[in-house]
């Protein structure tokens, strides 16, 4: 886990509390994903850093951000920069919207398979899903030939190999020992 992650945290989780009381997670979710694209440009970065002191970097940052930022928003921006983190703005959007799903009860299901899924194939893994996580599913689906048969699907932590390619290389290693 990188530094700035473990940073990010506190203030990801008081734009969610912030979010959750003003009832406006899809709002901030937005502004917290315009932020973090502007904060991950060079040109804004070299900016922020050049201006020294953490009153203008955040006025620069606000004004860059015009009318995305709502007033907690702005708050929050000039927070961080008193404290030299908008660096970690990309984190604070990612924790963020770990939070919102959670709350939520979303997960987002990482599938890769050999061929392009049809409707009718990614409704029913949606439902197998559904059940197994206990969550509403949103399935990112991707092709790599190189699973060669089957699927691999991520989700968090969980990883179900059922590809042709994981099947080989398992009965690959169980030879070998």
């Amino acid at each position: 886990m990188s530094k700035l992650t473990i940073v990010a945290r506190p203030y990801a989780k008081a734009a969610f509390d912030v979010a959750v009381e003003q009832k406006a997670l899809d709002s901030w979710a937005t502004m917290l994903f315009f932020a973090a694209e502007v904060a991950k440009t060079t040109e804004v970065a070299s900016r922020l850093h050049a201006l020294g002191s953490s009153e203008k970097q955040a006025d620069f940052f606000i004004k860059v951000c015009a009318e995305q930022l709502n007033s907690s928003g702005q708050n929050l921006i000039r927070i961080m920069a008193e404290n030299h983190r908008l660096a970690a703005l990309p984190e604070v959007f990612d924790a963020f919207i770990q939070l919102k799903a959670e709350y939520e009860k979303e997960a987002t299901v990482e599938v890769v398979s050999a061929t392009e899924l049809d409707a009718a194939q990614q409704a029913k893994l949606v439902d197998a899903l559904s059940q197994r996580l206990a969550r509403k599913v949103k399935l990112n689906c991707s092709v790599d030939p190189a699973v060669v048969g089957g699927m691999v699907v991520k989700s968090g932590d969980m990883v179900i190999d059922g590809s042709v390619r994981g099947k080989l290389h398992r009965l690959a290693t169980a030879l070998q020992s």
